[in-house]
């Protein structure tokens, strides 16, 4: 294996990036046709051929069908194993009639597509496994697919033993007996194996870490993120979005573990407008959400983001930020620039998009660099992209699926290559065949693909022999052409095979490069908890860093130290930075992460059913319902839903909440109109509708009393009983209500409060 090939190659990468323009102006037009906007696009399905034809993207660029019906139905997410084959979840019972009737049958399936000639084309398919419900998340670890179904929390692990394609061998890695809450948007996604050996999911608070063979969880105690797909760079960051509020970035400032920090100017001015090459008015805002000219002028669907990390499209292209919008017919491109530790987003095209089209059945829904270093799009090609929830008869968009025909158009789907002229496709991996000498040099690779997939090998196997090797790497040692991406691998496959050592972690704390600083840092953590005094004074070293990342990580990092010497280390770098956005707003997620722990206390003031009650709410409001109300229930800037403690005045009006619950709300709030309304959450259980207003009350309860007498929380606390009798009384109801139908100023009896 050529290793001086890969880090020059790598070295090229990384002088590209460094020397490429932030974004095109009007002055550099990148496409061949103007943009335009299409008032009577087709809405009966084409065949791939045809929508190849409706693409437009920038000069030098176009795309290849790789596979589509009926070779794939409803193809929603994918993975490759080490030898480049694709494994394609199907959710084969979304949204088949426009009520979703089915849905929750176990027809679908993953298909294992293979290339056997080496055409770029799939030309091999085959039912790897049938029978589930759904399939919204799948990651190949060694040789077998992980998977996990809608409405389910369990993670199983299938094998094919005999050769034949199909899995026969199925396992469980991950096991929670509890039925997932949520309709099929809304539930998690991801399986994201990320640069520091943990595997990340949308929506639940939870990751996880392979160890021989299973999935240990851990608990994120400020929650989770985003909605439907998950991504992350070179340099570990996590990028989620919500569809929900429109916001097509978000998370990536600092890991979850930490909590949460959304930075002002996290994206630029002009990034929330989008420019779809169509009339969109199949959106579920209606008329208000959209432009004169009846193009979408926002997100409202974004989904399935990736970060560009391959070698086989332009340099300029690498470390980009793409994300879905399914609604818009587009994908977006966008410029990360990092400025003192901090990132900001900036669509790369003004007033354009990097990807779009004026085939309406186009939906693209998630994006991925393959091992061809090329990017990947997965297109649903359907009529249908939202859920029955917000479809109803009577509202716009059901109006607008029945009058386009779009519920007739099901079981279709393609797969797309993005490739550029001139530019070659790369070599199929081998990756379970190879050695682990090989695996080592594969860390320098400049496909991100390949590096991601030789750290995890590597892991998996567990062959502590590349240990040296990789010691040497991690410090620069191995070779004159070893790469920063390369070291970077290097130290994180060390800790993730529980061999990162004291002299290799001090070495790197010294480091030039300052990823491999701030990787230290957060690698020192272990030594931190353990109050390992030489990694505390070789921190305290690196205090006045000029990083202002590494500064950043050090307080995170620092934060689980109990030691009274790491407290004054990051009261000193706050003391010296007091104006610094990035360093304060760690402070701030910090301490909201401490409150987020310390607030367990407060619900053993609970009786264990309303405890149990109220936290389960508290997962499903932060998965489900915060992206639209904001983490506390305090609104969000963009103003898609009311506020809910100041509006729904939460304590007094048990009964009226308990009906928008149950049927929605529609039409002006208090005098606003927002961008969406409330949709009727009734399908769910009593307990389902009480646990979300148990949290939400409760909480805001205990922020405002915190020592409730139990007659308090007995009157603020909603009991299934309670939801039923309103069900029952209001059986009739088939429309939302309105904010005036409920008169939500009117006060109830204060009797039984104290």
């Amino acid at each position: 294996m050529n290793n001086r090939l890969f880090g020059l190659l790598g070295g090229l990468l990384l002088l590209g990036m460094a020397a490429r323009p932030p974004f095109f102006l009007n002055d550099e037009d990148p496409f061949d046709t103007p943009h335009t906007v299409s008032q009577t696009p087709i809405t009966v399905p084409q065949s791939p051929e045809q929508s190849l034809r409706s693409f437009r993207l920038p000069k030098g660029y176009r795309l290849e069908l790789v596979a589509g019906e009926p070779m794939i139905s409803e193809p929603s997410a994918i993975a490759w194993d080490g030898h480049g084959r694709m494994y394609v979840a199907q959710l084969e019972t979304y949204m088949q009639t426009v009520d979703a009737q089915g849905q929750d049958e176990p027809r679908s399936r993953i298909m294992r597509l293979e290339d056997t000639d080496d055409d770029g084309k799939m030309d091999k398919s085959t039912v790897f496994i049938d029978h589930l419900l759904s399939p919204r998340m799948v990651l190949c670890v060694g040789r077998e697919v992980y998977v996990n179904e809608t409405n389910s929390y369990n993670i199983y692990a299938y094998r094919d033993t005999d050769g034949d394609g199909r899995a026969d061998h199925k396992r469980v890695v991950y096991q929670n007996p509890k039925k997932a809450y949520g309709n099929v948007e809304h539930q998690r996604s991801g399986l994201d194996w990320n640069l520091d050996n943990w595997i990340y999911v949308t929506t639940d608070p939870v990751r996880f870490r392979y160890r021989q063979g299973k999935l240990l969880v851990d608990t994120l105690v400020s929650g989770s993120n985003g909605q439907w797909g998950l991504t992350h760079d070179d340099y570990g960051r996590l990028y989620f979005s919500r569809a929900a509020s429109g916001t097509a970035a978000t998370g990536f400032q600092i890991n979850p573990v930490y909590g949460q920090l959304e930075l002002p100017g996290a994206t630029d001015a002009e990034f929330g407008k989008v420019w779809p090459r169509i009339k969109t008015p199949d959106v579920n805002g209606g008329p208000r959400t959209l432009r004169p000219d009846s193009t979408m002028f926002g997100f409202t669907s974004v989904s399935g983001q990736s970060v560009f990390r391959g070698d086989r499209l332009p340099k300029s292209l690498y470390g980009d930020y793409l994300a879905c919008e399914p609604v818009g017919r587009f994908i977006r491109r966008a410029n990360l620039t990092e400025t003192d530790g901090r990132i900001t987003l900036s669509n790369v095209y003004r007033e354009d998009e990097f990807i779009s089209s004026t085939d309406m059945n186009f939906r693209p829904v998630n994006t991925y660099t393959g091992p061809d270093g090329c990017l990947y799009i997965v297109d649903m090609y359907r009529g249908i992209i939202q859920e029955s929830t917000w479809a109803q008869p009577g509202s716009f968009l059901y109006d607008q699926i029945m009058t386009k025909g779009l519920h007739r158009n099901v079981k279709r789907g393609r797969i797309y290559r993005l490739v550029y002229e001139g530019m070659a496709r790369g070599p199929k991996p081998h990756l379970p065949e190879d050695a682990v000498s090989d695996l080592v040099a594969y860390l320098d690779h400049p496909n991100g693909w390949w590096r991601d997939n030789a750290q995890k090998e590597l892991i998996v196997r567990g062959d502590r022999s590349v240990v040296p090797a990789l010691r040497k790497k991690a410090l620069g040692q191995d070779s004159a052409q070893a790469t920063l991406l390369g070291r970077l691998h290097a130290l994180w496959t060390l800790e993730g095979l529980d061999a990162l050592d004291k002299p290799t972690l001090l070495t790197a704390l010294g480091d030039p490069e300052v990823p491999i600083r701030k990787a230290a840092v957060r690698l020192s953590e272990p030594f931190l908890k353990k109050g390992d005094a030489g990694v505390l004074a070789a921190l305290q070293r690196i205090g006045n860093d000029a990083g202002r990342d590494v500064l950043g990580q050090l307080l995170l990092s620092l934060s689980l130290s109990k030691s009274a010497e790491a407290g004054v280390l990051s009261r000193k770098i706050l003391d010296q930075h007091p104006d610094d956005e990035l360093l304060t707003g760690i402070r701030t997620s910090l301490q909201k992460t401490e409150e987020a722990r310390r607030y367990g206390y407060k619900l053993m003031a609970l009786a264990e059913p309303t405890r149990r009650s109220m936290l389960e709410g508290a997962s499903i409001f932060n998965s489900l319902c915060a992206s639209c109300h904001g983490p506390e229930g305090q609104g969000l800037p963009t103003k898609v839903a009311p506020p809910l403690i100041s509006k729904f005045k939460l304590i007094e009006n048990k009964n009226e909440v308990i009906k928008i619950m149950l049927h929605g709300l529609k039409g002006p709030v208090d005098g606003h109109t927002y961008a969406d309304q409330m949709p009727p959450m009734g399908t769910n259980t009593d307990e389902w509708i009480a646990a979300v207003l148990n949290y939400l009350r409760l909480d805001l309860c205990m922020r405002s009393f915190p020592q409730m007498s139990e007659g308090y929380i007995n009157w603020v606390t909603v009991t299934p009983e309670q939801v039923k009798k309103v069900r029952e009384e209001t059986a009739g109801r088939t429309v939302a209500w309105t904010w005036d139908e409920l008169k939500p100023g009117r006060l109830p009896s204060t009797a039984g409060r104290k």
